[in-house]
């Protein structure tokens, strides 16, 4: 769609940035925080780079004040972070920790009284190490309670303080990574239990979403999910019909059960015949249907590529070189995988990679942006957008990023087109404000507008140093992002 005129940004956008708990946070057990399932998780050899671990990560638990003061000097109009269910409940469940509590009630004052809507993750991957021993974690309903007692004390301490809450960080890459492919905790490679397991924490969404609205009709809440679309390889209709196999496997299953309470009905189907659908119970669907959020969350780094399934297509193109269980389009490297006959990835000749191999598709942002919002009809938040990279501090403390800049504006640029083709869109984060614990990439594979001195071998000073995107970004806001135009030559 082409479009002579950008529209501008809206008034009152939300220009922030992101970060979660255990990736920032640092102090692992201080002041009585409980362990989460990363605590025991990223200490078993091999399962993390370098063997790095989130127990000092980049310490903005003793240095909140001065990130904070940061944010005010960039001119964040919001920043989105998560609370650690394990400094609330140290076992999960039970008694308050008022002595971790309190953190968050630093953070969150000095966020209101430098003029920064506070944005609050709920959870953010790091489920207390004790529900896990206790319940089985997600395999168990009893998790699912623990969480709604866990967000009603949270969302009642902040009423009249935080407005913008998100219950969960990419369900569709925990759950995934977690149950499915084992490279994050609980380590479970098991396709059906994940499926169980995640009908549990839609449940556990759905209830939560409801009580917000419950304790404050104001409060605007609603889930944050890694999208990412699917491209047909080419216009062969077997390549198109596999791209929409993959969109329903990868995106619909999980978002229509947010919005409409259900799960799409053909893939539903095809699970059942193979024995791979969840247990839904009485009253589950009547749960579902009362947790509509107020807004979708939109985490877009890239999408994918698919072809005819390996099935039907004898003569398949180039895919065996393609990240086959990346994050945003999954699919198992084994025959017997549903997914299997329903569509296989490939690789995109059109599009560049990062370091660590994800494409860089700025259009693909608008392209997600437009799909998301044409099929479920609520505005969206976009919760997480960078460019992990290799940063070198020079001799003076700079930090020359580039790449990170025109990654940056890029895909800004096509998120205001999107909202030119009439998507409504409430703000835009930013990954990461900081640099921080990339989970299982340690420390090199930075995000951040901050550099911060510290290394996979060590935590150095950890001093903030300002990145030359810092510098871009704080103007980008003070223009309300209305400056970001198309250049010459670009399409």
């Amino acid at each position: 769609m082409y479009h002579a005129k950008l529209d501008t940004f809206p008034a009152g956008f939300l220009w922030g940035a992101a970060s979660a708990a255990y990736q920032v946070e640092g102090a692992a057990d201080a002041d009585g925080k409980g362990k989460s399932v990363w605590d025991e998780f990223s200490k078993v050899p091999g399962k993390t780079f370098e063997n790095t671990n989130g127990d000092v990560a980049v310490d903005h638990y003793h240095r909140v004040l001065e990130d904070v003061a940061l944010m005010k000097e960039m001119g964040l109009k919001t920043y989105r972070f998560s609370i650690a269910w394990a400094r609330v409940f140290p076992s999960g469940e039970g008694e308050v920790n008022e002595d971790g509590s309190r953190f968050y009630d630093r953070l969150i004052h000095a966020l209101l009284a430098n003029g920064i809507e506070p944005m609050v993750t709920l959870y953010h991957w790091d489920l207390p190490l004790a529900l896990e021993k206790k319940y089985g974690g997600w395999r168990s309903r009893k998790t699912a309670d623990a969480f709604v007692e866990y967000a009603r004390v949270v969302m009642e301490r902040y009423r009249h303080q935080v407005k913008y809450w998100i219950t969960f960080n990419e369900q569709n890459v925990f759950m995934s990574l977690g149950y499915r492919f084992g490279a994050h905790p609980p380590g479970i490679r098991d396709f059906k239990t994940m499926m169980e397991a995640n009908h549990i924490v839609n449940l556990a969404n759905a209830r939560v979403v409801k009580l917000a609205h419950e304790i404050d009709p104001s409060y605007r809440i609603g889930p944050s999910f890694g999208y990412g679309p699917s491209y047909s390889y080419d216009c062969d209709p077997n390549h198109v019909l596999a791209a929409m196999n993959a969109d329903a496997f990868n995106n619909d299953w999980w978002l229509d059960v947010y919005v409409k309470g259900r799960y799409p009905k053909a893939l539903l189907y095809q699970l059942e015949k193979a024995g791979l659908a969840p247990t839904i119970r009485e009253g589950d669907y009547d749960i579902l249907a009362q947790g509509r959020p107020d807004f979708l969350g939109m985490n877009y780094y890239h999408g994918g590529t698919v072809q005819w399934n390996r099935y039907e297509n004898q003569t398949l193109a180039d895919g065996k070189d393609f990240n086959k269980t990346d994050p945003y389009q999954m699919q198992a490297q084994w025959s017997q995988a549903p997914e299997t006959r329903m569509f296989e990835t490939a690789k995109n000749p059109h599009l560049k990679t990062t370091a660590w191999g994800w494409e860089i598709d700025p259009v693909g942002f608008r392209v997600a942006l437009r799909k998301m919002y044409d099929r479920y009809e609520l505005p969206i938040l976009v919760t997480e957008n960078g460019i992990g990279a290799i940063d070198k501090l020079e001799a003076d403390h700079t930090i020359k990023d580039p790449y990170r800049i025109e990654y940056l504006r890029t895909h800004i640029l096509e998120m205001r087109k999107a909202i030119t083709d009439g998507v409504e869109v409430l703000g835009y984060c930013a990954w990461s404000f900081t640099d921080l614990l990339s989970w299982l990439n340690g420390y090199k594979k930075r995000y951040g507008f901050v550099y911060v001195d510290r290394d996979d071998k060590s935590e150095r000073t950890l001093n903030r140093y300002k990145k030359d995107s810092f510098f871009w970004y704080r103007d980008v806001i003070a223009q309300n992002g209305n400056a970001i135009e198309e250049k010459e030559g670009e399409q």
